[in-house]
């Protein structure tokens, strides 16, 4: 538990430097030049397409021409755009987190071994590319977790639980690897992601509900259409700064742990007695 709020503190404390800001508007300029061209050449196609679909797609379309009936408009326009952004929102979670992993975090870790564990050797326990793997192969098992998992989000309290979850363990599961894919080799990295298992995904539960905040942005932004363009990547940015937060915690806790881990001389293995956890000393 110290190692876990010191390691939290730190994160904080580093997204406040220029560096880390600066290197968190790389995913925003790409992703939201993408995602503002995609707007604006097929978002009104696309919730024309949804729309579409509602009013023909049977019981459905039924419901809503009952509803209609009633006075209430035509609410298949106004659920389309509601429909969409559930669809398009986990891509894009998705993309910011592989974007931070891919161009962000090596910087961010960069940042943290030189000013924290200068002495700490590095041993490279993980190529890029396996790093690369592990993180497609994760990111498609969080996919497929989430989309099948999307009927039960018409239940309110798993609304709130479910995408938390996925996105926590898909941020779990990608930080942590290439937080100790530089500095500790396999069985290291073994051995901590065993030990550290219920914490790391502590960090990655947290970082799957601050996730959230770019949903409510958005959810704005259908409620304001006119302000949409802008939130777009207002939203992004937000995914970029929770990833970066992330993957700062991910590598105070964990490089603070490898060192632990080497300071007692243990073997590296699986299954070793616990180690007592205690804060590093370095500023």
């Amino acid at each position: 538990m110290p190692l876990l709020i010191d390691s939290f503190w730190r994160a904080m404390a580093y997204c406040a430097r220029p560096r880390v800001l600066f290197l968190s508007l790389f995913p925003l300029l790409l992703l939201g030049a993408a995602a503002l061209l995609l707007g604006c050449f097929y978002w009104d196609a696309a919730v024309a397409a949804v729309a579409v679909w509602i009013n023909s797609s049977g019981l459905m379309g039924s419901f809503w021409s009952w509803l209609s009936a009633w006075g209430t408009g035509n609410l298949a326009s106004m659920v389309a755009p509601l429909i969409l952004l559930a669809v398009v929102m986990p891509v894009v979670v998705v993309l910011s987190l592989l974007v931070v992993a891919t161009m962000v975090t090596p910087a961010l870790i960069r940042l943290v071994a030189q000013r924290r564990f200068p002495e700490l050797e590095r041993k490279r326990g993980a190529s890029f590319l396996r790093s690369m793997a592990w993180s497609v192969s994760s990111t498609a098992l969080a996919l497929l977790a989430l989309f099948a998992s999307m009927p039960l989000w018409l239940i309110p309290p798993l609304v709130l639980v479910l995408p938390p979850l996925i996105w926590g363990w898909l941020t779990y599961r990608v930080m942590a690897f290439d937080a100790l894919a530089e500095h500790a080799d396999r069985e290291e990295r073994m051995l901590i992601l065993q030990r550290h298992r219920l914490p790391l995904l502590l960090i990655g539960l947290v970082s799957g509900y601050l996730g959230a905040a770019p949903a409510i942005v958005w959810a704005s932004g259908v409620v304001f259409a006119a302000a949409f363009v802008v939130l777009i990547p207002v939203g992004i940015w937000i995914y970029t700064l929770v990833f970066a937060f992330s993957s700062l915690w991910f590598t105070h806790y964990c490089l603070a742990a490898l060192k632990i881990i080497r300071g007692t001389g243990a073997p590296p293995r699986p299954g070793a007695a616990e180690i007592p956890v205690s804060i590093a000393s370095q500023p």
